[in-house]
């Protein structure tokens, strides 16, 4: 499992590089792959994304479906919606300042938006997403650009519940 980095360390606030295609398939990544989804339910997630580990490269792991983690590798989000939905958004990696107890916001995000990355197997997938997936993704790609959920989030506090990406 892998240590889960926090605020302020530099990986968080870092553009990732893209993933090279031919490497996605190979053992290592595979293994790379399954250490970051243990690691998001150990820290009871819903989603994560390599910046949250230490490592800027663009793979992320989402959680939001009935079938089970699904892991993007160099996502792009190819259209957004203008519908926006407001919704509480915490972080595995954000909390106050002496590391105890984690920040909540409120931020606005595309209801629908369509991504275009490669699944696990190296293959290029578009999925269109609404609501809950939606907000989930948008969260974990912003994390590819450096951007947390602090940065968008209209009020921030802190109280201990749910899940977090």
């Amino acid at each position: 499992m892998f240590e889960v980095v926090k605020l302020p360390t530099k990986t968080l606030r870092e553009r990732s590089v893209e993933v090279d295609p031919k490497e996605v398939t190979t053992p290592e990544f595979q293994a790379y792959l399954d250490e970051l989804i243990e690691t998001m339910f150990a820290e009871d997630g819903v989603g994560i994304a390599s910046p949250q580990i230490g490592r800027n490269i663009r793979a992320i792991v989402v959680n939001y479906g009935k079938h089970g983690p699904d892991c993007y590798i160099n996502p792009v989000m190819t259209k957004a919606s203008e519908t926006k939905v407001s919704s509480e958004e915490g972080c595995l990696s954000v909390y106050n300042e002496d590391g105890t107890t984690k920040i909540w916001g409120e931020v606005e995000r595309h209801r629908k938006i369509t991504v275009k990355a490669l699944n696990r197997l190296g293959r290029e997938v578009t999925l269109e997403l609404r609501d809950f997936p939606a907000i989930v993704m948008q969260h974990e790609i912003d994390h590819l650009d450096g951007i947390l959920f602090v940065d968008k989030a209209k009020d921030t506090h802190t109280h201990d519940h749910g899940h977090s990406h």
